[in-house]
């Protein structure tokens, strides 16, 4: 009887101990140890520690290209063949892209709408913005125009054109729908991207500058400044006192609104902590950052040995990089019939590009000293007027099917070609 009573006591203890937090007064001596108040807590950090590698760094299937980043840095110092470290950088800054993209997701779901919404703009294009410092750190002006622009062409013809085809096939017999006044808000955005492009490259070539390379950069740099206004003003107007225009298009309104917040609820549901989150960012964005420098110092000797033009490089090759996140998640948000969702992914992340990473840019070079302008060449130009020009005819009906899709993907194919036999015109004595 006296073991029944004895260990009776100490069920009771421990309930005490787990349940009764104003009770520890009658915990008995035999059972208050350093390792009941230190050692849980350590555990519990431990356990949060491995979900959060196991959900950033294993559960991802494309994961499995990090190895390559490791790779190429050995390349680098080993063989000095630009050509594989090159290609292996590409391949392992892709996963760092991917989870940066993710981490900035799960941070967002800590913060309001507007800290949101530049958590979105700051991270959202963080690998190219990496890649255009380093670039524009090295003098590559070109690389760093070509490169942003190249993001812009994929977004609106590849990775929307996808989107449209698979969203077509899946859903073919109904008619895809999304909202058509948030595009023509982003498409607005992109033809003032194109005014502030296109007029320093008109200043330059009909040489009508009131003072010769110096009206040029500072056309660019005021034109900067004023993109940066008008973007800063676009996330206002969009997270504050505009939610209605930025609804989802759907049949029943009321039904519509209920499924979205049921769904918000389900996704937006963070499956890491706050502070978990921060320090991805941190890490993810200096990983990018050691691969961006040596990616970069590779374009130059890869499009010698490769006999590739460093303008489809880094139109074509560099972009497939940072926007393989959008490509992936656009496609999966077509195909559950969610194009406003794909809409503010494709055409959202090319007026981040156009309106906040290109003027972003300029300006830093401003600081840095460096003549970066806003000068892309008329080639570059036109390319990208004709571009925006075809996608907002392609959404004037605020409808989509797989055909648009397929057009939004041979066009890029044009671009592709276009590119790979297109060189900068040689520079004079007087540029």
């Amino acid at each position: 009887m006296v073991s029944v009573e004895n260990r009776l006591d100490f069920e009771s203890d421990q309930e005490i101990l787990l349940h009764g937090p104003d009770m520890t007064n009658k915990i008995p001596l035999s059972l208050e140890s350093p390792s009941t108040t230190v050692l849980q807590p350590r555990k519990l950090r431990r356990v949060g520690i491995l979900k959060s590698i196991d959900v950033v760094l294993i559960k991802a299937k494309i994961n499995f290209l990090l190895p390559f980043g490791p790779l190429a840095i050995a390349l680098h110092y080993i063989t000095k063949n630009n050509e594989w470290v090159f290609f292996f950088s590409l391949l392992g800054i892709t996963p760092l892209a991917e989870r940066l993209g993710y981490a900035t997701e799960q941070l967002a779901c800590y913060t309001g709408s507007i800290v949101g919404g530049l958590l979105n703009a700051t991270f959202g294009n963080a690998t190219e913005m990496i890649i255009s410092m380093y670039a524009l750190k090295n003098g590559m002006f070109r690389i760093v125009q070509q490169s942003l622009l190249g993001s812009i062409l994929s977004n609106m013809l590849l990775v929307l054109g996808c989107a449209f085809l698979c969203g077509g096939i899946v859903h073919h017999k109904k008619v895809q729908s999304f909202n058509k006044a948030t595009a023509i808000v982003n498409l607005g955005l992109l033809l003032m991207a194109v005014m502030g492009i296109m007029l320093p490259a008109v200043l330059y070539f009909t040489h009508t500058e009131l003072h010769k390379g110096k009206s040029e950069i500072a056309l660019s740099r005021v034109s900067s400044c004023v993109m940066l206004i008008a973007y800063a003003s676009y996330l206002f107007f969009q997270l504050k006192g505009h939610d209605a225009m930025y609804s989802s298009v759907d049949g029943n309104t009321e039904q519509a609104s209920e499924n979205t917040n049921e769904s918000s609820d389900e996704e937006e549901a963070p499956e890491i902590t706050k502070w978990e989150a921060i320090s991805w960012l941190a890490m993810l964005t200096i990983g990018i950052s050691v691969l961006s420098g040596y990616l970069v110092e590779a374009i130059q000797g890869a499009s010698e040995s490769m006999n590739i033009p460093v303008a489809f490089i880094s139109v074509i090759l560099l972009p497939i990089v940072g926007n393989a996140a959008e490509h992936a998640s656009a496609i999966m948000f077509a195909m559950k019939d969610k194009l406003d969702i794909t809409l503010g992914v494709a055409i959202g992340s090319s007026t981040q590009i156009s309106m906040f990473v290109i003027p972003f840019c300029v300006i830093v070079g401003w600081l840095m000293g460096k003549p970066m302008d806003l000068n892309f060449q008329l080639f570059e130009t036109a390319t990208l007027f004709i571009t925006v020009l075809v996608v907002g005819f392609m959404l004037q009906e605020g409808h989509s099917n797989y055909f648009k899709g397929l057009m939004l993907i041979l066009c890029y194919f044009i671009v592709a070609a276009s590119f790979f036999v297109h060189v900068d015109p040689p520079k004079t004595d007087d540029d």
